[in-house]
């Protein structure tokens, strides 16, 4: 049982980074368009030369 006292604090530690990790994602906008990419991948022309 003395595991705890290093297991949960780890635990609760290691979720507040994820935490803070998730909501900096969301503040600077990393989730604005998460479907354009895969739409220009789709509709992308290929038949274009690529330019030199």
């Amino acid at each position: 049982m003395e595991i705890l006292t290093i297991l949960i604090p780890a635990s609760l530690f290691l979720g507040g980074i994820g935490l803070v990790a998730f909501l900096w994602a969301m503040k600077t906008k990393q989730f604005d368009d998460p479907e354009g990419d895969a739409n220009r991948i789709l509709t992308k022309d290929y038949d274009d030369k690529p330019r030199p």
